[in-house]
């Protein structure tokens, strides 16, 4: 759960940079926004990706279907104000 939590912040991350940033085929985007959205692009593909492994495992070793044990990932992962 705190995997997909960190993975859910760093996509909120990269969301708040695309609306502050604007598309970059629109207005070019300065060498250190590039940077910054790279680097924060890198994190979130890289926390989701631990995240889908350890799903993966925990649900072979559970003998539970991958796609019920995600769903029940992300929603304990929520925030209470997102439950509903």
């Amino acid at each position: 759960m705190q995997k997909q939590r960190a993975a859910d912040e760093a996509h909120a991350r990269v969301e708040e940079l695309r609306d502050a940033y604007g598309a970059p085929t629109a207005s070019p985007w300065s060498e250190i926004q590039t940077d910054t959205y790279e680097t924060a692009w890198r994190a979130w593909r890289d926390l989701a990706r631990d995240v889908q492994a350890t799903v993966t495992e925990y649900a072979k070793d559970e003998n539970k279907p991958r796609n019920d044990v995600e769903a029940e990932v992300k929603q304990a992962a929520k925030p209470p104000a997102e439950d509903g």
